[in-house]
């Protein structure tokens, strides 16, 4: 029997979007949640898989970790987790942005 595929989770830290990727989620029928649970679980999305191996070693060291996200209507949202952790290892945040944003 196959092993199943390890679940990712970690710590998002407080939540912000900027008003970019808010009006475009809407137009798109969605919510920043479903993308913030596809991040949390490890789903990168459109990421290469460079930049997939540099989020597993970010989980194990505490660097940024990113998800990029193709929308129904083509347009692109990343989720950006901070690198930077508190003294109680809270992520500093989470940010959903489009690439413009950046």
């Amino acid at each position: 029997m196959p092993d199943e595929p390890k679940k990712v989770s970690f710590d998002l830290g407080p939540l912000v979007a900027t008003p970019g990727a808010l009006k475009v989620l809407e137009e798109n029928n969605m919510t920043p949640a479903e993308l913030l649970a596809r991040h949390v679980s490890g789903d990168w999305g459109n990421l290469c898989e460079e930049d997939k191996a540099a989020n597993a070693v970010a989980l194990q060291k505490g660097a940024r970790i990113m998800s990029s996200y193709t929308l129904p209507d083509k347009s692109i949202i990343w989720v950006i987790t901070d690198a930077e952790i508190d003294e109680h290892h809270h992520r500093y945040a989470t940010t959903l942005l489009l690439p413009e944003d950046y």
